[in-house]
């Protein structure tokens, strides 16, 4: 049986920076579903329960016996052991995509301390700016293709609590029972996709800056689809 491929946005951003490389995989004849973090708890944050959630609710119409292939990007990657754990369908595969990695064993701060120090002088009453204000315009700007998609991106960033990257996340005994895999685009990733090698997970290099999902989708859909050949 085919498996249907999850593919779960960072919850700094939303499902739209998945949409490109949805629309390839469906046109490779895969059935896709990209849930929306953001409609987890009626617009409350995206803490892990939540997310989790948010997953559940976005296979409703999925068959608990259909296998799913699990891809996240970037700060998603640490949601994916408690959404595993979440699930009652089986899955496949999981691809990590220029993504966090959960620790090998006990809960994941979803923010390493120089993140977070980082991140408190940005806050204004506990709540952080969208996120591609973090930044200066010369490190976002190449992120995006055109224009266009930047703005639809941009609508769709949450102002999230600084709680939220204070959270930790539980990594469930386990959880990586099926093929693991990590798709690197470039630094400062690339110390994860070295990681992801230790643990023998089948590791691929598309280069390019963090969101090239939307700059490449052909690529990205090529890729996760040869990272998880045989899967299922």
């Amino acid at each position: 049986m085919e498996p249907v491929f999850v593919l779960i946005h960072s919850p700094s951003v939303g499902p739209s920076t998945w949409q490109p490389v949805a629309e390839r995989l469906r046109a490779a004849g895969r059935r896709v579903r990209v849930p929306s973090l953001a409609r987890a708890g009626a617009g409350a944050p995206p803490f892990w329960p939540r997310a989790v959630e948010a997953v559940r609710d976005g296979l409703g119409d999925v068959p608990a016996d259909q296998p799913l292939v699990l891809v996240a990007h970037s700060n998603a990657g640490l949601f994916l052991p408690a959404v595993r754990a979440g699930l009652d369908h089986p899955v496949a595969g999981s691809v990590f995509v220029d993504a966090a990695l959960p620790a090998r064993t006990g809960p994941t701060p979803v923010a390493p301390p120089e993140l977070l120090d980082f991140l408190r002088p940005l806050a204004v009453d506990g709540v952080l700016p969208r996120w591609t204000d973090w930044y200066d315009e010369a490190d976002v700007a190449p992120m995006f293709p055109d224009p266009a998609t930047r703005k639809a991106v941009e609508a769709e960033e949450p102002a999230l609590p600084l709680s939220y990257y204070q959270q930790r996340i539980p990594v469930p005994v386990g959880w990586d029972d099926h093929p693991c895999s990590y798709l690197l685009f470039g630094p400062p990733y690339d110390g994860l996709a070295d990681e992801a090698r230790a643990r023998g997970w089948r590791v691929g290099h598309l280069p390019g800056a963090h969101l090239h999902q939307l700059v490449d989708p052909d690529g990205t859909a090529g890729h996760i689809l040869r990272l998880t050949a045989g899967h299922g």
